[in-house]
C-alpha cells in the first residue's frame, strides 16, 4: 500500500460541496468513481479541507492510498486517463508519492481563500463572482478585514450546529483590493471553520456598505454569536486557491 498527494482543481457549481454525501452529488465521491475505475477496485480519497456547496477550488489537495503499482498511477498515461473519465468540471493536475504518514488535511499548516466580487453586470463573471454594483468603502473593508488578525476565536463566523472541536484560528492575513471591475478578498489561515469565508465576506461587504463600522466589525468577532454577524455571502464567488504543507 502505498500512498499518493493528487492536486485538482474544480468548478463547485454542480456539486453539494467536497465532501461525500448519500443523496447529492459532491467532489469527493465523483473522484473516487474516477479512481475506482482505472484502478479497477473501489479506492477512497481524503481532502485538504471540506469545501461547501457551489465552492469552487483553484487548487486543492486530496490523497489517496492504493495497492496499485507506482508506474501504474504515476504515469502520463493515468493522469491523462483519469481526466477523461473525469466530468469537465474537474480537473487533475499532478499526482505524486509521499510517505505513508503524510495526511493530507491534517498536515496541512496553511489555506488560502479568494472570494471574487464584480462592481458591474458582467455576463462572463456569472457563477464565479458574486455582484454587487452599489458603491462599497474599500478602505473601510479593508480596515476591518486587517483587525481580524488582532483575533484567535471567530465563533461568530461559524455555521451554526457544526462540529467544530474548537472554534479558534490563526489568520495569517486578510486583505482587499481592485482589479479593474472586480474587488478581490484573500485570507488565509491554519484553519477555517464551516462557512467561516462566507460570513466573514458577508459582514465585511456591510461595513462597505455602512451598515456597520470597522470597530462594530470587531464588536461582531468580540460577540461569537453567529447572530451578531451578517448573512453569508453567495458560494459562487468563493475559491480555495492554495494548501501548504
Amino acid at each position: 500500500m502505498a500512498r499518493y498527494f493528487i492536486e485538482l482543481s474544480y468548478n463547485g457549481a454542480a456539486y453539494n460541496g467536497w465532501q461525500r454525501q448519500p443523496n447529492a452529488p459532491s467532489v469527493q465521491e465523483t473522484l473516487e468513481e474516477g479512481l475506482s475505475r482505472l484502478l479497477g477496485a473501489p479506492h477512497e480519497v481524503v481532502g485538504a479541507g471540506r469545501t461547501d456547496a457551489g465552492v469552487h477550488a483553484a487548487f486543492a489537495v486530496a490523497h489517496l492510498d492504493t495497492e496499485a503499482e507506482p508506474e501504474l498511477v504515476l504515469g502520463a498515461e493515468f493522469l491523462y486517463h483519469l481526466n477523461c473519465v473525469l466530468p469537465k468540471d474537474i480537473g487533475v493536475r499532478k499526482i505524486y508519492a509521499v510517505a505513508d504518514d503524510k495526511h493530507a488535511r491534517f498536515d496541512a499548516r496553511r489555506r488560502e481563500y479568494k472570494y471574487y466580487i464584480t462592481t458591474v453586470k458582467d455576463p462572463f463573471a456569472v457563477g464565479t463572482c458574486w455582484q454587487i454594483t452599489q458603491p462599497l468603502n474599500l478602505d473601510a473593508m479593508q480596515t476591518a478585514a486587517v483587525a481580524m488578525l488582532r483575533y484567535e476565536d471567530f465563533a461568530s463566523f461559524a455555521k451554526l450546529h457544526s462540529d467544530n472541536k474548537t472554534t479558534r484560528c490563526t489568520v495569517f492575513g486578510a486583505n482587499w483590493q481592485a482589479e479593474g471591475d472586480r474587488l478581490i478578498f484573500t485570507i488565509a489561515a491554519d484553519r477555517f471553520l464551516r462557512g467561516m469565508v462566507r460570513a466573514v465576506v458577508g459582514t465585511l461587504v456591510d461595513v462597505g456598505r455602512g451598515k456597520l463600522t470597522p470597530a462594530q466589525f470587531c464588536a461582531v468577532i468580540e460577540s461569537r454569536a453567529r447572530a451578531e454577524a451578517s448573512a453569508q455571502a453567495p458560494a459562487c464567488g468563493l475559491f480555495l486557491t492554495d494548501v501548504q504543507y
